[in-house]
C-alpha cells in the first residue's frame, strides 16, 4: 500500500517532528514524572497524526509549495490530537480493552481512576492550546468535545439493537469521528487568517473526508485480518456497534441468517460466522459506494479551495482512503 500522499510533501518529515514534540512537550509536567508517563504513554506508542496533518495543510492551502506553516498552525492541530488521544484513553476504559496501538492500555497498565483522570488531562492541555490561540479556537474546540461525547452516546444508545438504522448511525460517526477532521481543517484555515469562504470549504472537507474515513473504518473491521487489524476482526459486532456494512447486510436477503448471531452473548464461533457472511454479502460494497460518495464531494471541496500541491495532496489523501479498504478485500 503506497504512502498517505501527506506524508511525502516537502514539510511532511519537519512537520512530523515538530507535531511529535509538541505533544510531548505539551503533556510533560515538571516534576511529575509518574502523570507525564500516563499522559504520554499512547503518544509514545504512535499514530498517523492525520489530524495535526489536516490543519497543517489546510494552513499551507494559502502558502507557496513547500513553505512551512507558522508553528501555532502546529500547535492546533495537536490540540485536536490531543482530543482524540483523550478520547481513546476513555474509549478503552469503556470497552475495558487490554491493547491500543500494539502496546498495554492505560486502562490495562494503570487502572481504570487513572485511565479516566489522565484523559481529562489531556483534554485539559487540548483546551489550554486552543484558549492561546483565541477565543474562536477555544469556542470551536470545546464544540467539538460536545459533538464528540454526543456521537458517542448515540452509538452507546444503538448497542446491540439489530434494528439500528442510518439516521442513527450518521449522526453518531459525524460526531464521534468527522467532527474531529473538520475542526482540524478549520483551525488550519483560522490560524494562518484565510479568508471565510474558504476555511468554510476548509471545514466541510474536513467533515468529508472524516465520514469517509469512518465508514472505510467500518469496512476494515469486517473484511481486515485479525493481523491487519491489530484486533479481531469483526470486534465492532462482537461489542454491539453495527456499523454501516452490517446495517446494511441486516436489510439484505443476507439479514436472516446474519441476526440471530448478534447479541451480547456472541460466541467465538458466531463472530467468525457473522463475518463470512457480511464479506459475501452486499452490505460491503453498498457501504464503499457510500465512502466514494464522500470522497467525491470532498475532493470537489478541496478543488474550490487551491490548486497548490498541498490541496492536491488533499484530493489524494481521499483516494488513499479508499484504496485502503479497496486492498484490504483484494
Amino acid at each position: 500500500m503506497p504512502a498517505n500522499p501527506l506524508t511525502t510533501l516537502p514539510t511532511s518529515a519537519e512537520d512530523s517532528l515538530r507535531v511529535e514534540q509538541t505533544l510531548l512537550d505539551t503533556v510533560h509536567i515538571d516534576g511529575d514524572p509518574y502523570l507525564s508517563e500516563i499522559a504520554s504513554h499512547l503518544i509514545k506508542a504512535g499514530g498517523k497524526r492525520l489530524r495535526p496533518r489536516f490543519a497543517i495543510a489546510a494552513a499551507a492551502c494559502s502558502l507557496p509549495d513547500g513553505e512551512p506553516v507558522h508553528l501555532d498552525v502546529v500547535r492546533g492541530g495537536v490540540s485536536v490530537e490531543l482530543v482524540h488521544i483523550g478520547s481513546l484513553y476513555h474509549d478503552d476504559v469503556m470497552d475495558e480493552a487490554k491493547l491500543r496501538r500494539q502496546v498495554e492500555s492505560v486502562n490495562a497498565r494503570w487502572g481504570n481512576l487513572r485511565a479516566i483522570l489522565a484523559g481529562d488531562y489531556l483534554l485539559a492541555k487540548a483546551s489550554e492550546i486552543a484558549a492561546d490561540l483565541g477565543v474562536e479556537v477555544a469556542g470551536l474546540l470545546a464544540t467539538t468535545i460536545s459533538h464528540l461525547c454526543q456521537g458517542q452516546v448515540g452509538e452507546l444508545q444503538t448497542l446491540y439493537d439489530t434494528q439500528r438504522s442510518e439516521d442513527q448511525y450518521f449522526p453518531s460517526i459525524e460526531g464521534k469521528t468527522a467532527s474531529l477532521y473538520a475542526a482540524a481543517a478549520r483551525i488550519g484555515g483560522i490560524v494562518s487568517g484565510q479568508d471565510r469562504t474558504i476555511i468554510d470549504s476548509l471545514t466541510e472537507f474536513g467533515r468529508l473526508y472524516g465520514m469517509a474515513f469512518q465508514v472505510v473504518d467500518d469496512i476494515l473491521d469486517v473484511v481486515a485480518s485479525d493481523e491487519q487489524l491489530g484486533k479481531p476482526a469483526g470486534n465492532d459486532m462482537l461489542e454491539g456497534v453495527y456499523s454501516l456494512p452490517v446495517i446494511h447486510t441486516l436489510r439484505s436477503d443476507a439479514g436472516a441468517d446474519l441476526r440471530p448471531l448478534l447479541s451480547e452473548a456472541m460466541s467465538e464461533a458466531d463472530r467468525l460466522a457473522a463475518i463470512e457472511i457480511v464479506r459475501n454479502g452486499p452490505g460491503v460494497a453498498s457501504a464503499h459506494d457510500v465512502a466514494m460518495g464522500f470522497v467525491g464531494r470532498a475532493k470537489d471541496v478541496i478543488a474550490t479551495v487551491s490548486d497548490n500541491e498541498v490541496a492536491q495532496a488533499l484530493a489524494a489523501a481521499c483516494d488513499h482512503l479508499l484504496d485502503s479498504a479497496t486492498a484490504a478485500t483484494a
